[in-house]
């Protein structure tokens, strides 16, 4: 017969004898903790040893372009005692006609170098007709000096060499913070003569010089041949009140802003000024400022 005694329930004396659990760092803790310090560690060491490289090494010598100083010909009213070479034609009902060039580019670029080609053209043309007049042959001797205009020279001077693009999709405003940031002062020879400069027009008031003439001004200048921010001069100086409708507008490029365009141009290709014929450049934003960008070049050869 089975029979079942009722289990004895654990005293107080004895329940209090048990051990509690304990948590404890083992070996593998310490080995993990280790590693990840290490490695923390070895972070910081290399940005420290980069941060002590970038601020004690030497920094590469920048190739400057040699300005270049270029004659613009020859002297506007002649020599005083300075006499032409004029030669009769042998055939009196000969008339040369400049040839006929049709324009077929559709980028602007394109369209302008064409323009300035055809007037090259037909400059030379017009200079080859020879001047006939009753009576005999023309026979004086000239002095053989040098004519007026740029000729064959050491290079294009830059200011016809150069062509700078503004996008036209840029504000107003933008466009004039674009002009400040490189320096650049804008110019208005109005008809009485007076030469009006603006500078700083991306404020709210815009610094005025006025002079009497453009005489004495010696910084790169550039004007206007195509696009729609001319609109965008005529604006801006009307925050001085001038009305510009009438007038020539000019950009005067400071020395630094020219040299750094000389810059760009030979990086383009590595070729000197004297090969170049055209470079042109657009103006891109770059962070909180803005650069030139050449797109392309034309070569004399």
């Amino acid at each position: 017969m089975l029979t079942s005694t009722p289990m004895a329930k654990p005293s107080l004396s004895a329940m209090s004898n048990v051990p509690e659990p304990v948590m404890k760092v083992n070996s593998f803790d310490r080995l993990s903790a280790g590693m990840i310090a290490f490695v923390f560690g070895l972070i910081l060491v290399v940005i420290g040893i980069l941060l002590w490289w970038a601020s004690t090494r030497v920094e590469k010598p920048t190739f400057l372009v040699p300005m270049e100083m270029v004659e613009v010909g020859g002297e506007e009213d002649g020599a005083p005692d300075e006499t032409l070479q004029i030669e009769s034609p042998e055939d009196p009902n000969e008339n040369p006609s400049p040839t006929e060039e049709v324009l077929e580019e559709a980028e602007l670029t394109d369209f302008v170098e064409d323009v300035v080609e055809l007037a090259d053209v037909a400059t030379q043309q017009v200079n080859a007709i020879p001047i006939s007049q009753p009576g005999t042959p023309g026979s004086a001797v000239g002095t053989g000096r040098k004519r007026l205009g740029n000729g064959p020279g050491n290079s294009i001077p830059n200011e016809e060499r150069w062509f700078i693009r503004y996008s036209d999709k840029a504000s107003v405003d933008e466009y004039a913070k674009q002009l400040d940031y490189f320096g650049i002062e804008m110019g208005a020879l109005i008809p009485s003569g007076q030469l009006i400069l603006m500078s700083n027009m991306s404020a709210g008031s815009p610094k005025k010089t006025t002079k009497s003439s453009g005489k004495g001004e010696t910084r790169l200048y550039m004007t206007w041949q195509a696009g729609n921010r001319k609109a965008a001069d005529e604006t801006l100086f009307k925050k001085i009140n001038v009305d510009v409708s009438d007038a020539i507008l000019f950009h005067f490029y400071p020395k630094k802003t020219e040299q750094m365009l000389l810059q760009l141009e030979y990086d383009y290709a590595k070729r000197k000024a004297s090969e170049i014929r055209r470079t042109y450049f657009v103006v891109a934003k770059k962070g909180s400022g803005y650069q030139f960008v050449v797109t392309r070049q034309t070569y004399l050869r």
